[in-house]
């Protein structure tokens, strides 16, 4: 077998963990030295100055076999650098558990999680692996060149952060001096280390900066910033080592959106905040002063939940079911009555009773709702044990507060029983569950770090953006808050439009406390209307001027909210905005007097404005209502944003699932017609065409150049209009949904009218006077030499907006001169000849009726007549059977 083919099928192979750094690249080349036979393969990609040091470094380059080239069959032995984990190790992870393959692991990771098992393994605490490496050279003699010193030196002072964190150890130093005395280029080192830096370092930074919020989990402050990127940003680590020395973080958490997935990096020069064993448990690794994760099919808010929560559980933070448990438990034994039950409930105010035997197990729960059904059909004598319900989960005094989130938020069960020792010592319901996750979040977090903590305010953007009246009435708004001791925000739309500087009068009030009786004090100050939805606490006013506005109640929506942990910064208002479809729809403005135009952004709505992207909040945003999808392009096309990247794939696997199915016709509607309204819709149709969301609407559906063509004329029609200044107005969804259905057939169009839920009436615009919109553009170009009389028959009985559809269909300049010239003129011709007239003439209300008044409009528009004395005479005639029409 000759030497190329035993390099493309080495027995020995040695590799590290993905996205490897300076420290694992120097680690293989000195696991090379210690094992020549080996051949060194790389899992994945390196870093830009990795790649960049090699190149300059051919010699070094040459050792490296890019995984592609490389058949895995004939391996026997996998050496492992600078990880103990299983799934850092990519494709060769196959390799693990391979009967005649030897593991050998050189790390400097402590142990945890899950660990890699193998034949031998070399472990040292230090605070490189290349440091661990170089002890082994040295101490079996084994000679350097001053290239390999060099990149071996690197990996020092990469992990050690230059000998600055808290991990170095003495032995860092030692080989490290051991290094420069084989020649280590301090220089190169000098330059590698701090020309890292780019401006889309310098950008991150920054954003990373204003983002950053810090918590406190036992004592301990912890920091956490946020920022995102369209593309992959190399040495993002770099980003992070700089915003910690610059600011003295002690522990930093960073998470960022690159591209579809989110990095998350972390750093502690607190002992007691172990970074690898926390990002472990996200899948990624490394140790206990630094380590990362990636994470893939996740939004960045659900990021941040998951490692909040696993930062509460790695710091025993996190409450146990005995801190939460309500005790006594309030119960009845199996053989009580419905009546017995019913009392209970009612005397101390519960929904759900607990139902023990004589042992105090529980073996059944029982609802209000049950309770008061079984009365009301007369069963109020009967034992609780014949309707208590016997499926339902319990936990244990030691379980932990996630544990109690998953039964009461993923499993829907309202009421937890508390076992021990097989006997119920507490409960925990679904208000105890919601008042801890308010109660806790009071506590809340810093804003942000150092000098940049300083809150944004955008009350000089509202006066200036905001017509007088109202900005005057969202100051008093906040002081009408004040008064009934509530938090009043502006929240949504308005806000993003505010920063957009659009305009937007569109404004939606949400309230810490009773929607609905802020209404009523809006009621009682401005005389308004409310129309209150008492099962929501929401409101709409209406003032005397006009002006509408929606007032919603924040409210928990225990269901929607994943498991997020207690004195993370989770008001009710947070969770209320967690709730809306994207980042840039979650901005919110405070009304309150003392803190008038705080800007409040718990999600990243400003970042994503200022990058131009459409971001969800969760990766079931899609699941939970379809209409976002919808909702999404329209925002892009009208913004002249970008959908992100995980948005759009969660987009794309809405669409494999085929959860449209489930979508209402009236909200399929919806979301069309405001698709539709938009000033120009072509765009998001093109989008929608693109996503094969078109098809969802009905199978035969079109976007050809066709029919872009005549969306284009009716987006000119409908501009031609406007400058008109006509009182009557176009629905412009109808003239672009005519358009749109231009060429389906009959039992198409009656499909896609059934599918959008349209009512008898609805459907006859766009079936029957569609057709006869078409007929009439037909006859108008057939004909040569037309009378305005004859255009009015054909146009006159259509509505306005299929009107202006035969002005779209015409095609010759005639046809369209006509229809035109009807629009403009024709249409405003009436006889002056009036029902008393006739009446007077002896003509009475009939078919007849009708008919002369036709013939004397036909006549006054085709000039025969000129005033009413002409109509009059012409009337005469027509009686007399002269006006060219017998008279039956």
């Amino acid at each position: 077998m000759g030497d190329e083919e035993n390099r493309k099928a080495p027995q020995t192979v040695i590799t590290t963990h993905l996205n490897a750094d300076f420290d694992a690249v120097s680690s293989c080349i000195a696991a090379k030295l210690l094992h020549p036979e080996a051949e060194i393969v790389l899992p994945g990609s390196q870093e830009r100055e990795i790649r960049e040091f090699l190149k300059e470094h051919p010699d070094l380059q040459r050792r490296f076999l890019p995984l592609r080239s490389v058949d895995l069959s004939r391996c026997s032995r996998l050496i492992i650098v600078d990880t103990s984990q299983p799934q850092r190790i990519g494709r060769l992870k196959a390799l693990l558990g391979r009967e005649g393959v030897e593991v050998i692991l050189y790390d400097h990771h402590p142990g945890g999680g899950e660990t890699i098992e193998a034949q031998k393994r070399v472990l040292k605490e230090v605070g490189a692996n290349a440091t661990l490496m170089t002890g082994l050279l040295r101490g079996r003699d084994i000679d350097i060149t001053p290239e390999e010193a060099t990149i071996l030196a690197l990996g020092i002072y990469e992990d050690t952060g230059s000998f600055q964190f808290a991990s170095t150890t003495s032995l860092d130093l030692k080989e490290a001096a051991w290094l420069l005395e084989k020649g280590a280029d301090l220089r190169a080192i000098y330059r590698l280390m701090s020309s890292r830096f780019t401006p889309s370092h310098i950008s991150l930074l920054n954003d990373l900066l204003d983002t950053a919020e810090r918590l406190e989990i036992r004592g301990i402050p912890i920091t956490i910033a946020k920022t995102s990127h369209p593309d992959y940003v190399e040495d993002f680590s770099i980003v992070v080592h700089e915003m910690m020395d610059m600011e003295r973080i002690p522990v930093l958490f960073v998470l960022a959106l690159l591209g579809d997935q989110v990095l998350v990096v972390g750093r502690s020069r607190e002992r007691a905040v172990d970074c690898g064993r926390i990002l472990r448990m996200l899948g990624g690794g490394g140790h206990s002063m630094a380590a990362s994760a990636t994470l893939k099919g996740v939004t960045l808010v659900e990021a941040e939940e998951r490692l909040v929560k696993e930062l509460y559980r790695a710091l025993g933070a996190e409450p146990k079911v005995a801190d939460i448990m309500s005790t006594p438990v309030l119960y009845v034994l199996p053989d009580a009555t419905i009546g017995d039950a019913h009392d209970t409930l009612t005397r101390f105010g519960i929904t759900v009773l607990a139902i023990l035997d004589e042992k105090g197990h529980c073996i059944g729960l029982i609802s209000r709702r049950t309770v008061e059904k079984a009365i009301y059909h007369g069963l109020k004598d009967l034992p609780v044990s014949e309707y208590m319900t016997t499926d339902f989960k319990t936990v244990t005094p030691e379980d932990t507060f996630s544990r109690v989130q998953e039964i009461i938020i993923d499993e829907r069960q309202r009421f937890v029983p508390v076992e021990k020792d097989g006997r119920c010592v507490g409960v925990i319901t679904r208000t105890d569950l919601l008042q801890i996750l308010t109660e806790g979040t009071r506590q809340g977090a810093e804003p942000l770090v150092g000098e940049r903590g300083k809150s944004k305010f955008v009350t000089s953007l509202l006066k200036e953006r905001v017509p007088d009246w109202l900005y005057q009435r969202l100051r008093e708004f906040g002081e009408i808050g004040d008064e009934l001791g509530m938090g009043v925000y502006v929240v949504g739309g308005f806000v993003r439009d505010l920063l957009l500087r659009r305009e937007n009068l569109d404004v939606d009030i949400v309230v810490e406390g009773d929607g609905i009786e802020f209404a009523k004090a809006l009621k009682a100050r401005y005389g308004a209307k409310v129309r209150p939805h008492e099962k929501f606490k929401t409101a709409q006013v209406i003032f005397s001027d006009g002006f509408r506005l929606d007032v919603a109640t924040a409210r928990l929506e225990y269901y929607e909210y994943p498991a997020a942990m207690p004195t993370v910064s989770l008001s009710s208002l947070k969770l209320d905005l967690y709730r809306r479809d994207f980042t840039i729809n979650t901005l919110a403005i405070k009304l309150n007097s003392k803190e008038f135009g705080l800007l409040i952004d718990f999600f990243g709505g400003q970042r994503d404005l200022k990058d131009k992207v459409i971001r969800v909040l969760h990766s079931l945003s899609f699941v939970e209502d379809p209409t976002r999808v919808f909702r999404a392009v329209r925002f892009e096309q009208r913004f002249g944003f970008k959908i992100g990247k995980h948005t759009l794939r969660l987009i794309k696997n809405a669409k494999r699932l085929n959860i449209f199915e489930r979508l209402s016709g009236k909200r399929l509607f919806g979301e069309l017609k405001l698709i539709l309204d938009e000033q120009d819709p072509e765009w998001a149709l093109l989008r929608l065409k693109e996503l094969g969301l078109l098809k969802v609407i009905h199978r035969d559906l079109r976007l050809d150049e066709v029919v872009l063509e005549r969306l284009r004329a009716a987006k000119g029609v409908l501009s031609w209009y406007e400058l008109l200044f006509l009182p009557e107005k176009p629905r412009h969804w109808v003239l672009y949904l005519l358009v749109l259905m231009t060429d389906l057939g009959l039992v198409s169009s009656r499909e896609l009218c059934a599918r959008l839920d349209f009512s008898k009436k609805d459907e006859a615009l766009f079936i029957d006077l569609r057709k006869k919109a078409i007929e009439a553009v037909k006859a108008l170009e057939k004909g040569d030499e037309l009378r305005p009389s004859t255009v009015s028959r054909l146009l006159l009985p259509l509505p306005l907006e299929h009107q202006l559809y035969a002005l779209c269909l015409s095609r010759n300049e005639a046809a369209k001169r006509e229809v035109s010239k009807f629009i403009t003129e024709y249409k405003k011709i009436r006889p002056e000849v009036s029902g008393d007239d006739l009446k007077a003439m002896g003509i009475r209300p009939g078919p007849i009726y009708k008919r002369i008044l036709d013939a004397v409009r036909d006549a006054r528009l085709d000039g025969l007549v000129k005033d009413k004395e002409e109509e009059l005479a012409f009337v005469r005639e027509f009686i007399k059977g002269k006006g060219g029409v017998k008279i039956d």
